[in-house]
């Protein structure tokens, strides 16, 4: 959020959106703008494209609170806001760059499909993907034509790999160039003990560069290819870790309804003993999705106020897809991207991060120079 603040004389900010998981709000985002408040008048020195305190504040929506499929009477401000914006009579398309849930966008698309076409969406997916699994599901099944870049792992380059020596260093270059920056700055230092994530931050760099029509060119926010097909599990069974899904694929659990079970009952799936999933009854089974952020072996319970169901365990495996399978583009979502598979652009375990990393350098002096912005009015310097 800071480094997107020191950047925002070069956007045209249409709205700020809380969105799942985790205990974040709307007032949280307000209390970040707090800190843009001090910092404004020496920003505007340097722009005058820079928005206003008060025009931040007035765009600032609340999203949803909870993750879940779209449906019928699930709105928030925050979707109904993304629906406004797209409608609005503006040639030019409305990028949504989603650090969170994905709930708000799949519930826009659900009220409104017709905004579809004015979209581009770049997605910090991985453990957001994990949590909002729901509501991505419908957008991958119902809206396929969106034109989305789906970030699994690419977008930890920004804080993994490259150059980390000397003042580039995490932890370094956050007291060196962030911390005394102003208010902005100093509220920057008290994240995450003072070292630099900024997980989310390859989507804004994107938003930036002047081929981000083409995600498979290579820039600060990454390169990416496109998508492949079936890269969704559905189980009718329980699983053993013998039972191999895509990582960062969806994993569904489709299982018979057991005699007796009524819809007044209720089941959770839990997964990795932290991740919980409802159940739908729809009928005929009963559904439970989720999924796996990393190649590993996942553990389940199911817990239940129906006693046959309470305590059944499962496994199973989470492996990167086979390469065969991933050069061959989806016949079903032509506009979508993700994580380069190729080993040589992985640092680590992380597929498609050094397409971020190797410029890592050159984007933290740019969010240097930026936070310096903070410090004092262009005329003192």
């Amino acid at each position: 959020m800071v480094h997107f603040l020191v950047y925002a004389d070069m956007f045209e900010v249409e709205g700020l959106i809380s969105s799942p998981y985790g205990p974040g709000r709307r007032q949280h985002i307000e209390q970040v703008i707090e800190k843009y408040a001090v910092d404004y008048p020496n920003l505007r020195t340097y722009s005058q494209d820079y928005p206003t305190p008060e025009a931040l504040r007035r765009l600032t929506r609340q999203g949803a609170i909870d993750s879940g499929a779209p449906a019928a009477g699930r709105a928030t401000e925050g979707s109904n806001w993304i629906v406004s914006a797209a409608r609005r009579n503006d040639p030019r398309p409305l990028w949504v760059l989603v650090w969170g849930g994905i709930d708000d966008l799949a519930q826009a698309l659900h009220d409104a499909p017709d905004i579809l076409p004015k979209l581009r969406v770049y997605f910090i997916g991985g453990p957001n993907k994990m949590w909002s699994v729901d509501a991505y599901d419908d957008l991958e099944r119902n809206h396929p034509s969106l034109w989305m870049i789906e970030a699994n792992s690419t977008y930890r380059g920004w804080f993994t790999g490259g150059d980390q020596t000397g003042e580039w260093d995490n932890k370094t270059f956050v007291t060196k160039h962030v911390a005394g920056g102003g208010a902005l700055g100093s509220f920057f230092a008290t994240q995450l003990q003072g070292t630099l994530k900024m997980g989310d931050s390859p989507s804004v760099v994107y938003a930036l560069e002047r081929t981000r029509d083409d995600p498979t060119r290579p820039g600060w926010g990454g390169r990416f290819v496109p998508v492949w097909d079936d890269r969704k599990t559905i189980f009718a069974k329980n699983t053993t870790a013998g039972d191999k899904v895509e990582v960062f694929g969806v994993v569904e659990f489709a299982l018979p309804i057991p005699a007796g079970m009524t819809r007044a009952h209720s089941a959770r799936m839990i997964f990795d003993n932290r991740v919980p999933a409802a159940g739908v009854n729809d009928g005929r089974v009963l559904r439970f999705r989720f999924s796996p952020r990393d190649a590993k072996v996942w553990s389940y319970v199911i817990r239940s106020d129906y006693a046959p169901l309470d305590g059944i365990e499962g496994q199973f495996t989470a492996v990167p897809p086979g390469h065969e399978k991933t050069t061959r583009r989806s016949s079903v979502h032509p506009t979508w991207w993700t994580d380069d598979p190729d080993p040589s652009m992985a640092e680590g375990v992380h597929a498609g991060a050094k397409s971020v990393s190797q410029w890592r350098r050159t984007f933290l002096q740019g969010f240097a120079s930026r936070m310096e912005r903070c410090k004092m009015p262009t005329s003192s310097r």
